[in-house]
């Protein structure tokens, strides 16, 4: 088993769900019973960018492309021929690439052919063709060679039936009284027939007979193909959807009339990535409308959907990855999308994390809590793990025992031995939220809500967007993408938010006047003052000055609600570090939370015991916001320190000393077992 699946395995099993799907193991081929019997559902995994849907795609790619007829299509990216005419759109064209992925020879089988697809892609490609321009139908006919090729290599692969087409069309154009659009479809159908396919293809025209207006006459099938993909709209779709259903029966007649010695094993496989895409749910919603029908196929669709719910999905079974590694019920209802098993791609496990990071680091040089704060940090995202675990491995031997997961953004990795190392943080930016222009995202990353993120998108992002209000455009393309959403946070993923951030601070390499993080963060305190509230205190922390917080907390203390107090001291806390970037060494917020640092300068007019308060919170706030940070490793010391400051804080509270005691006992508890703080402390319910 590959280990960059890191628990993926309840696919990949040699009896997990890819095997029962597709009645063969991976890897060794041997037979599995079909846990669907004849009626496979279509397999759809889900989760958001970063959680693995590709690369579980190619492995099960790589684990049966020589056992049974396999294709990989993303749907998302259909390469787009330079001069195409009506004839293609991304249907047709996915249709022709899914078949030439399908056609080779695998194990002790024969090559797979599609003379049915390959006839309804002709005829649709000739609806643009005029006597005044025959290159554009050169050129579509020779684009479809490939497809042709699967029905017989040698004629396919040749140029002779294309003149003869071309030749055939020229004498029809001046005879034209039926459409044209099925005129040129059944001269060029004629031709190929007879170029290309042999006796024993060629009654595969016949198949077309069902098709609308057809009356069992499978060239009037294909005329009026070529007349409704034409005519656009419902019409078109039901065009389509026969093309599908080519492709389908195509593949269903190479495992049937076979000899003994011939008979495939297994059922032949087609991915599906970023099946979520207008163009996924187009290929797949033909085969569950005919399956609901009661039409029955050989075909094992997996897919792989970033938008857990959308219409494509409304009804489908749904169950989470390690569920299915033994059984994976999938009872069908009354609407189409019941044929449809959707499962959720789990996070992977601190363990797994861990796993990965003793895969790239087998030494263990690096920090033992390294990997684990990782965890916290990506959420289990797998790019995340894998890329941080990798960077980890790579560092130089100097800087490893001083990592931390803020340190890892700041190093370059060597993805490719090809390639030359590039930066952490950027290139997962770019892979969480690829094709954006980030600038907006970052500066909006520092926002605690949707009023925040407008404030700043009014005063930072002027002229970023002419299509309206920027703060709800990065919203909805949030949404879009099913990135979480939170009452504290505009951005509420940490690790987008903290690459987000790193992007604001760093990405112009401004260092040491960081202007755009100074500007970000001054405009917000602007807009949360004067009074030092948590918010406005909350950004001077992002600002580096932290003498305001001390002195407000120092002042409300006294007060009788003790657990919204702590509820403050935690927000403020939760303010997002002015990191300097490659900076080795003990982080500094370490020696003011053991006292180890004295206070610069005190408030005037304090007596002995308001400056001892004024430093015990001094030092419980910095321990707090180092504990906190997802961009920092644990410290036990500073974890003691933190406790022995709140229960020296308990003595002095006159009223409610209980809330107090109580988080000296539960925040570390929070702490070592990785949650966020509990409010009430010990309720559980951490941020």
């Amino acid at each position: 088993m590959d280990r960059e699946l890191y628990g993926r395995e309840a696919v990949l099993h040699a009896t997990g769900l890819a095997a029962r799907l597709t009645g063969l193991a991976p890897e060794t081929f041997d037979r599995v019973p079909y846990e669907h019997g004849d009626d496979p559902p279509v397999t759809v995994f889900t989760g958001g960018r970063g959680m693995g849907k590709t690369a579980l795609l190619k492995q099960v790619r790589n684990a049966y492309k020589e056992a049974t007829p396999l294709a990989l299509l993303d749907c998302a990216h259909i390469d787009r021929p330079a001069d195409h005419g009506p004839g293609w759109n991304p249907l047709t064209g996915a249709l022709a690439e899914i078949a030439v992925q399908l056609a080779p020879r695998v194990h002790a089988a024969k090559p797979v052919r599609f003379p049915r697809l390959s006839l309804g892609l002709v005829a649709v490609a000739s609806i643009s063709w005029s006597q005044e321009d025959d290159e554009r139908a050169r050129r579509d006919l020779q684009r479809l060679g490939p497809v042709l090729a699967t029905v017989d290599a040698a004629k396919g692969a040749a140029t002779t039936w294309v003149t003869k087409v071309l030749a055939k069309l020229a004498a029809n154009f001046a005879e034209a009284t039926a459409p044209m659009a099925g005129l040129l479809a059944e001269a060029t159908v004629e031709t190929v027939l007879e170029e290309v396919f042999g006796r024993f293809q060629q009654k595969s025209e016949s198949w077309y007979g069902s098709y609308r207006n057809a009356g069992g006459h499978g060239k009037a099938g294909l005329q009026q193909l070529a007349v409704d993909f034409e005519q656009g709209g419902r019409r078109r779709r039901e065009a389509e959807d026969f093309l599908v259903g080519a492709l389908v029966e195509d593949l269903g007649r190479a495992y049937t009339g076979l000899t003994r010695m011939g008979t495939r094993r297994g059922r032949p496989v087609l991915l599906l990535d970023n099946a979520h895409e207008p163009l996924g749910r187009r290929l797949v919603e033909p085969i569950l409308r005919a399956r609901a029908d009661g039409h029955r196929d050989r075909v094992v669709v997996i897919a792989a959907s970033r938008v857990r719910d959308h219409e494509g999905i409304r009804h489908a079974t749904r169950a989470r990855l390690p569920e299915t590694a033994h059984r994976a019920p999938c009872p069908r209802g009354t609407d189409i999308t019941s044929g449809i098993l959707a499962v959720e791609l789990t996070p992977l496990s601190p363990a797994q994390t861990q796993s990965a990071f003793d895969r790239f680091d087998p030494a263990g040089r690096t920090p033992a809590e390294l990997a684990r704060a990782v965890h916290r940090l990506t959420g289990g995202r797998p790019l995340g793990v894998v890329l941080l675990g990798r960077a980890a491995g790579e560092a130089p031997a100097r800087l490893k025992s001083w990592l931390t997961p803020g340190a890892l953004l700041d190093l370059t990795v060597e993805l490719r031995e090809d390639t030359a190392p590039v930066p952490v943080a950027p290139t997962l930016l770019d892979e969480l939220l690829p094709g954006r222009g980030l600038g907006p995202f970052a500066v909006l990353a520092a926002a605690h809500d949707e009023e925040s993120a407008r404030l700043l998108a009014r005063t930072r992002l002027r002229g970023e967007s002419l299509d309206g209000d920027m703060a709800l455009l990065v919203r909805d393309m949030l949404r879009s993408e099913d990135w979480p959403e939170s009452a504290e946070h505009f951005v509420a993923d940490p690790l987008l938010r903290a690459l987000l951030l790193h992007r604001l601070r760093f990405g112009d390499a401004d260092h040491p006047a960081y202007a755009a993080w100074r500007a970000v963060h001054e405009t917000l305190h602007r807009h949360y003052g004067p009074e030092p509230g948590p918010y406005r205190l909350h950004q001077e922390l992002a600002l580096g000055r932290t003498e305001g917080a001390v002195t407000h907390l120092r002042l409300t203390f006294p007060e009788a609600d003790v657990v919204g107090w702590l509820g403050r001291l935690r927000f403020i806390a939760s303010a997002p570090y002015p990191r300097e970037q490659h900076r080795t060494g003990p982080d500094p917020r370490r020696a003011v939370a053991l006292g180890q640092e004295p206070a610069e300068r005190l408030p005037a007019g304090l007596d002995d015991e308001k400056t001892e308060l004024h430093l015990g919170v001094r030092r419980l706030l910095h321990a707090t916001w180092l504990l906190t940070d997802p961009l920092a490793l644990p410290d036990g010391e500073v974890t003691d320190k933190l406790a022995h400051e709140l229960r020296q804080l308990s003595g002095r509270h006159r009223t409610g000393n209980r809330p107090l005691w109580d988080a000296a006992t539960h925040w570390p508890r929070d702490i070592r077992a990785w949650r966020g703080l509990s409010l009430p402390p010990g309720e559980g319910n951490g941020a």
